[in-house]
């Protein structure tokens, strides 16, 4: 028997153990993500930022991920990581990419990237859910970091200002609730995408074997969720919900087991 083992996964600390070791809120955890590394440098922003890029990414890339693997381009990797985690929370296609960074090839190479930053439990990209599975593969990746302190490296605004701007906290809401849930499918082996038809869109759809499950985000009133309603009609998933304004409590919901929807 040698060589069996049983694989136990850990991800990124949740909002639960932030809270209980460092006294984070809510919106310290969806800004600063899960590095137990870094919340106490979070009243510091340059030494934060530099230990996220130097501790977690340059490590990750630079040591883990070249040690291991072999890469023709290696800064192409790191700028697929940057390009990817800026647009957390966001869709960008493959060729869209192409002509944002430098030497960048082809598709092919930056959809392996993508795939090894993924392994590497930095960045992913959710595929569109649909039943066919070839349209799954041809579909536009909507990038999500595993930890939104990946994403607000790259953010020009500090906590202060992100909190007052509406906007810009809608998308750090959203990629801060994507983080968590792809953080909590490492570990309970399910999968995430999200769903578009035309101007309907639900942000991200839960599958574990023949279940399925809608979650919508809503930060502020003004977001439309009719989305919710046209997939509840054609999928007909176990659970929908929102979470955020007129649904779910983000503090419960961050603190949920997630393993229960299915």
């Amino acid at each position: 028997l040698a060589g069996r083992f049983e694989e136990i996964r850990m991800s990124h600390w949740s909002y639960k153990e932030m809270k209980e070791c460092f006294g984070f809120t809510v919106d310290q955890y969806l800004f600063y993500g899960g590095y137990p590394g870094a919340a106490t440098l979070i009243d510091d922003s340059d030494r934060f930022e530099q230990y996220i890029q130097s501790a977690i990414i340059d490590a990750t890339i630079n040591k883990d991920i070249l040690m291991d693997t072999p890469i023709s381009k290696p800064a192409l990797l790191k700028q697929t990581f940057e390009l990817g985690a800026a647009y957390s929370g966001n869709l960008l296609s493959l060729n869209k990419m192409l002509g944002s960074l430098q030497d960048a090839g082809n598709t092919s190479t930056l959809a392996g990237y993508v795939n090894l930053l993924n392994e590497s439990g930095l960045l992913c990209g959710l595929q569109k859910y649909s039943v066919d599975m070839s349209r799954r593969r041809a579909s536009i990746p909507k990038f999500q970091v595993y930890n939104n302190a990946l994403k607000m490296v790259y953010s020009p605004l500090t906590f202060e200002q992100a909190i007052l701007d509406r906007k810009a906290w809608g998308h750090i809401f959203e990629s801060g609730i994507g983080a968590y849930l792809v953080s909590q499918a490492f570990i309970h082996r399910f999968e995430v995408f999200y769903w578009r038809e035309r101007n309907d869109e639900v942000d991200f759809i839960l599958q574990k074997k023949g279940s399925i499950v809608a979650i919508e985000v809503k930060s502020n009133a003004e977001k439309n969720t009719n989305g919710l309603e046209k997939f509840r009609q054609m999928f007909n998933p176990k659970a929908s919900f929102i979470v955020g304004d007129g649904g779910i409590e983000v503090e419960e919901f961050l603190s949920m087991d997630i393993n229960k929807l299915f």
